[in-house]
């Protein structure tokens, strides 16, 4: 349980500081140490897609959505987590439309497109992205 925050962020790490009680059953942590804390929350109808599925214009992300007579249409998603080389979208995105992953940069609105259709688990599990 978080007790106490910072009022401030680190500007040069992004960091911020706070306090939180919970069970140390194994001693793992000593009095004065620090870690990492991983928080688990399940996501129940979540959209995901990879990140590298989205386009950055003028500070909102966006995504090529590939309608049934194979055209391209740029639709805004807002962005409510983010994982390791994924997104959750909280709006804009229904589970299932069909999302432009490779190639954003070569389309424009209302291109006429052939593409390949991968399954999203399957793209999901390849996916890792070098980091920069």
């Amino acid at each position: 349980m978080v007790e106490t925050i910072e009022a401030e962020f680190n500007n040069e790490t992004g960091n911020i500081a706070f306090r939180a009680t919970f069970p140390n059953n194994n001693g793992l942590l000593r009095h004065g140490e620090t870690g990492t804390i991983l928080v688990r929350e399940e996501l129940k109808n979540a959209v995901i897609i990879p990140q590298k599925a989205t386009l950055e214009i003028m500070d909102r992300k966006y995504v090529y959505v590939v309608d049934d007579k194979n055209t391209v249409q740029l639709k805004p998603v807002t962005i409510g987590a983010e994982m390791p080389d994924l997104f959750v979208v909280s709006d804009g995105l229904k589970g299932n439309e069909k999302i432009l992953l490779e190639g954003l940069r070569k389309v424009k609105n209302n291109d006429k497109i052939a593409y390949d259709f991968e399954a999203p688990g399957k793209v999901i599990s390849e996916l890792v992205l070098p980091s920069e």
